[in-house]
């Protein structure tokens, strides 16, 4: 399975972070899935990379031109793709991907995760999403998401687009089992005939 990892490019974070990416994606590796993920040789990109390597997974990078600095990008990459924009890149990483990992990110990955998800619920793709919530970094979102379901702002079907873990054994178990709970095409389709 080729999974999309996003997450954090910061050299600036605590060290926990790094470490349990690293031990996701080495364990992932092992289980012989492949990572399709942005480039980066820095930050939580740069530990998947890395766990990648050490567990001899493939690993593809999908980046735009102008990030091909020196020390920017992972030097060991099976195979580096090259974009015009940043909105190509994600359009290639999203249609690659099996699976989805959502890791402890800034804005970049916010954008990553709500667009993933986004194109789910409009039933675009039924691919597995899991936010993998380090250190309970995924807390509040979690708890933003109920919230919004809750007050009816989104359905209770949209709440179970993605799942979220802190442990390796549960993300692996989740992708590598994973049934689509609903059929979200059908519902788009639904809702299409509603508004007419």
């Amino acid at each position: 399975m080729k999974i999309c990892i996003f997450g954090a490019s910061s050299a600036e974070i605590d060290s926990s972070y790094i470490t349990e990416t690293e031990i996701l994606a080495e364990n992932l590796a092992k289980r012989g899935h492949s990572m399709v993920f942005g480039g980066g040789a820095k930050g939580l990109m740069g530990a998947a990379a890395r766990g990648f390597y050490r567990g001899k997974g493939e690993i593809i990078g999908v980046v735009p031109s102008f990030f091909n600095v020196d020390g920017v990008l992972f030097d060991k990459c099976d195979e580096m793709i090259y974009t015009d924009t940043m909105r190509e890149r994600k359009g290639i990483m999203e249609d690659m991907a099996d699976a989805f990992i959502i890791l402890p990110g800034g804005m970049g990955t916010y954008d990553e995760f709500f667009e993933t998800l986004t194109l789910k619920q409009l039933g675009r793709h039924a691919k597995p999403i899991v936010v993998y919530n380090i250190n309970g970094f995924y807390d509040s979102l979690n708890a933003m998401m109920k919230k919004g379901t809750e007050e009816k702002f989104m359905t209770e079907k949209c709440f179970g687009l993605y799942k979220s873990f802190d442990t390796p054994e549960q993300t692996a178990e989740y992708l590598e089992n994973y049934i689509p709970e609903y059929n979200f095409i059908e519902d788009v389709k639904f809702i299409g005939e509603e508004i007419k």
